[in-house]
């Protein structure tokens, strides 16, 4: 048998002195990290950092930490570097990975700062004050046109187009029932209908027990057109047209068969065990043009509900955000280069596309240029992890946010990278049953309120030192920030003024 060159990424330490031998680490490990043998046996290469075994130990006496082992010092070869290459050694396979881009790259919200009211500008109480985050998502009239009926009454020339009423400008993420599991699904939907926001489905489709929420769904059509029927576009609130993923632009899909059961395979509408291929692209647009009829023939079988299209943050993505606007999409959902994903080859997800905030001060400035922006609204995504980076973004030019990572973050994960793996100790990125049960969407369904709801407050914080009443006020008003540690040409960008200035 070949010997290893790689060493563990983690090491866990079990104090054995207290361990009371109840076995219960073993059991909640998910990926055989753990054994028992007269006392508990770690395996070091089996585990991720998970911390499911830290957490449920009754004693406490678990610790996980990452390997002290040092390697001779390089700036240019550093560990990753040298782990991955002796990984590729010896499997001459491409490195998959999960959830983020987890590189040191610079992040453009740590460098911006808010403004607050003083002396002639009085700031806002929101606890004694009304705040509004009441957020409608689609296209605006460019004027208003009304008629007097018989009565003497004015009433509007034309019907608006429809728009999605949030009561916060927060929404979850595109994930699919696939890379997730049904509670997670679950959770998200009845925190959505409680914080009067939506979720998105994701490409998998929607499962049944869920058809009932879909005034809080955006369902989703991309490039596999997988569970998408008539019945599933009507569901939903607004649909979603998936070209590109923050986190893997340019490529499509890839849900291995193992985790294609028999729900998975009713609601995907694709036969069990069988991968589930997304292609690249959709094999039915190659242009504007054909955007435009995917569009405008899914407003037609939906009643002319809102249209939704997403895209991955790359170069010159203002113009392209202004062709999709022009195809006539009601919401451009922007994914920058950080968003999540449930599998994607490391290389594509660490080394292609641009950060959000530029992006989104690109494309918000462009349509605004064009005189476009009334056309449609942009929902900004792509590791937003706070209610900072969410005022932030809004600030810069969006109309609301997406939250994934930070959403599954909240019901246990631990961002350990390894969703690919289908093994999810927290049962949130898997389909294993014995492993999906572990969450209980109704709790999973609590703390993600709990979160949306402590954002909430904090934005109404925010908004209060700003002097402003309504989240529509600090849309787009970048002004309100300032930049530090940022060079000329990143400002010129975001156009924001250094701080000081």
């Amino acid at each position: 048998m070949r010997r290893s060159y790689l060493i563990p990424e983690f090491v866990v330490d079990i104090e054995h002195t207290n361990c009371r031998r109840c076995k219960r680490c073993v059991m909640n490990c998910s990926y055989e990290a753990l054994s028992f043998e007269n006392k508990v046996v770690p395996d070091n290469f089996k585990c991720v950092a998970c911390h499911r075994c830290v957490v449920y130990c009754p004693e406490q006496v678990i610790t996980v930490r990452k390997n002290p082992t040092d390697f001779k010092g390089s700036a240019n070869w550093t560990d990753r570097h040298r782990l991955d290459i002796w990984k590729q050694a010896e499997t001459g396979s491409i490195l998959l990975t999960g959830m983020g881009n987890d590189l040191p790259y610079e992040i453009i919200f740590d460098h911006l700062v808010l403004d607050a009211c003083q002396v002639t500008n009085p700031s806002i109480d929101p606890l004694r004050e009304p705040m509004e985050l009441r957020t409608y998502l689609g296209k605006k009239p460019d004027s208003l046109e009304f008629v007097e009926t018989p009565d003497g009454k004015l009433k509007l020339k034309e019907k608006p187009p429809k728009n999605l009423k949030l009561e916060i400008p927060i929404v979850f993420a595109p994930m699919s029932y696939g890379a997730i599991s049904l509670n997670s699904h679950k959770a998200m939907a009845m925190a959505a209908k409680e914080m009067g926001t939506v979720m998105h489905t994701g490409e998998g489709g929607l499962h049944e027990e869920l058809y009932d929420y879909g005034q809080y769904t955006i369902t989703q059509c991309a490039s596999g057109r997988f569970g998408v029927h008539a019945d599933y576009l009507k569901r939903g609130i607004a649909v979603d047209i998936k070209i590109g993923q923050g986190a893997k632009p340019g490529i499509g899909g890839h849900l291995p068969g193992e985790k294609v059961g028999l729900d998975i395979s009713k609601t995907r509408m694709i036969p069990m065990g069988t991968d589930a291929l997304s292609p690249a692209p959709h094999h039915d647009i190659y242009s504007i043009e054909d955007l435009r009829q995917l569009i405008f023939a899914i407003k037609e079988a939906t009643g002319y509900k809102p249209v939704s299209v997403k895209i991955a943050t790359v170069h010159n993505i203002a113009a392209i955000a202004s062709g999709v606007v022009r195809a006539g999409a009601d919401i451009v959902y922007l994914d920058g280069f950080r968003g999540g994903t449930g599998a994607a080859p490391r290389i594509v997800r660490d080394h292609v596309g641009i950060p959000l905030e530029l992006a989104l001060a690109s494309v918000d400035d462009r349509l605004r240029q064009e005189g476009i922006r009334n056309h449609a609204s942009l929902i900004a995504a792509g590791s937003i992890r706070s209610a900072a980076d969410a005022i932030k973004a809004i600030a810069l030019g969006a109309d609301a946010v997406a939250i994934g990572t930070g959403a599954l973050i909240a019901i246990g994960c631990r961002v350990c990278q390894t969703c690919h793996m289908g093994r999810c100790a927290w049962g949130i990125a898997t389909q294993r049953p014995e492993l999906t049960r572990r969450l209980d969407p109704e709790i999973a369904a609590e703390r993600l309120i709990n979160l949306l709801r402590a954002w909430s407050l904090e934005i109404k914080e925010v908004l209060g030192s700003l002097g402003l009443n309504a989240i529509e006020s600090l849309r787009g008003s970048r002004e309100r920030l300032r930049g530090i540690g940022l060079d000329s040409q990143t400002l010129d960008i975001l156009a924001v003024k250094a701080a000081g200035k």
